[in-house]
């Protein structure tokens, strides 16, 4: 059993997940902590059952989504951050002074799976060009790679920000786009958009 779970820094999924106890004999497991969220998490499960696929032994399957995990970045702007901070899922975004000047935060997750500020930029246009330049960045000197940009009731940004994504990464192996659960929204509020690369080598 390979369990995929969303970042520990912003979920207690893990630590449930973990909490189980012991497998049954004869069961291997391995726990994945992706330090991401969404689709950056979503990747890992792809690659799982990629490798499974392949047949190859359950050790370097795990190996294989582990490292995976720790080449895959999220790049996110928000409409606003009223709903992550009502949530309480703030992380290391908080303190900026967004509403007056119009910041607006491109935010991603910190090698501890925390939300912080990557990057900032004056308006919603510019913060959007600021995360895929960000993905952009973190695709250099890749050779195999997948992308993805969702949203949260902002499908026109997003299928704009994925054909300049794919203009400017167009060796793409997997290309994933589409609407966040519900799950998410309530985190984020609508107009979320999401833009994420996963390296495989």
């Amino acid at each position: 059993m390979i369990a995929v779970v969303i970042s520990s820094g912003l979920s207690g999924t893990y630590e449930m997940v973990r909490s189980f106890g012991p497998a049954p004999e004869g069961l291997e497991t391995c726990y994945i902590d992706t330090k991401s969220i969404g689709i950056g998490s979503g990747f890992s499960a792809i690659r799982a059952g990629e490798l499974i696929q392949k047949g190859l032994p359950f050790a370097d399957v795990c190996r294989g989504v582990e490292e995976a995990a720790r080449h895959t970045k999220l790049f996110f702007c928000v409409s606003t951050l009223e709903y992550l901070m009502k949530g309480g899922r703030i992380g290391l975004v908080a303190g900026m002074a967004g509403t007056v000047l119009d910041l607006k935060p491109v935010i991603s997750c910190n090698k501890d799976g925390i939300y912080h500020t990557v990057a900032r930029a004056r308006g919603r246009k510019k913060s959007l060009r600021l995360a895929l330049d960000e993905v952009v960045g973190s695709a250099a000197g890749a050779t195999e790679y997948n992308i993805a940009v969702v949203h949260g009731a902002a499908k026109e940004e997003a299928d704009a920000l994925l054909a300049a994504l794919k203009e400017q990464l167009p060796d793409y192996r997997i290309s994933i786009e589409g609407q966040i659960t519900p799950a998410l929204v309530v985190h984020t509020g609508p107009g979320l958009i999401g833009v994420g690369i996963q390296r495989l080598r």
